[in-house]
């Protein structure tokens, strides 16, 4: 178990996701911390998280964090909605000492933007059946109508790697279909993958409706976690970023250094 009193603040920090889908978040913390090295493991050869157990997704979250701890890091982001809604508690039980950072739909952002309308909440089936995810949602059912929409085989069709492809449109249009009559407010991502296809969504329900997701609020908690734990990276060189993935394929690191420059 690592112990943080011997950790530098040049170590790395970790994310993982089931897959290229968390790129999404370490995009977003490369940016508001531009000087922090990362490490990132993605689980592509078990992808998708969303349609396997509980149990399941614990066991490869254990695995991806302990890979993570191997490599010294400071701290780990899940940057995985699935993930974290399984396996984010058990995670910070057995390592109380690492800063371990969660991502959660971005409700919240999407019911203070006030707009008339319904929110969407496109996710994976586990992420909307645990009992968190619906906490969550109850917890603003007296000021938003919120809807969630299972997105069963969406992630898998985003990790093949041909974001702009017509079957990824043609699978959100027939998805987005049954509420297209309505007056939506916001659509929230509910999974770390589905930010790059916000120009097929946007496309399908129109330019003026805000699509938003949990990324830039994950960044900015881990952050706050670094200063408040006295370890953000005080160089002054820009940060260095590892990319490792479950697959033994070289074409899956091209993909997601490719996807994190978008």
């Amino acid at each position: 178990m690592s112990n943080l009193i011997n950790v530098k603040k040049e170590a790395p920090i970790g994310f993982f996701d089931s897959g290229i889908g968390g790129l999404s978040v370490l995009r977003e913390a490369i940016k508001l911390l531009p000087r922090e090295n990362f490490i990132y493991f993605g689980d592509s050869k078990n992808a998708p998280y969303g349609t396997k157990t509980v149990d399941e997704i614990k066991r490869l979250s254990y695995a991806a964090a302990d890979f993570l701890l191997g490599k010294g890091v400071k701290a780990i982001v899940i940057a995985c909605n699935t993930a974290t809604s399984a396996a984010a508690s058990d995670l910070r039980s057995t390592y109380p000492e690492i800063p371990i950072i969660g991502i959660e739909p971005a409700i919240k952002p999407a019911v203070q933007l006030n707009r008339r309308g319904k929110i969407l909440i496109m996710a994976t089936p586990l992420t909307i059946s645990e009992k968190k995810f619906n906490n969550l949602m109850k917890s603003f059912e007296n000021t938003s109508e919120i809807i969630p929409i299972p997105c069963a085989g969406l992630a898998e069709l985003i990790e093949s790697g041909n974001i702009e492809s017509l079957e990824i449109r043609r699978f959100l249009e027939i998805k987005l279909k049954p509420y297209l009559s309505f007056d939506i407010s916001t659509i929230v991502l509910g999974c770390t993958h589905y930010p790059f296809i916000k120009d097929h969504l946007s496309a399908i329900v129109g330019e003026d409706i805000p699509i938003i997701d949990g990324s830039f609020g994950t960044a900015k908690q881990l952050r706050r976690l670094l200063i408040q734990k006295d370890l953000i990276n005080e160089s002054i060189e820009a940060g260095k970023i590892e990319i490792f993935n479950s697959l033994a394929d070289s074409k899956i690191i091209d993909l997601s250094y490719r996807l994190l420059k978008q």
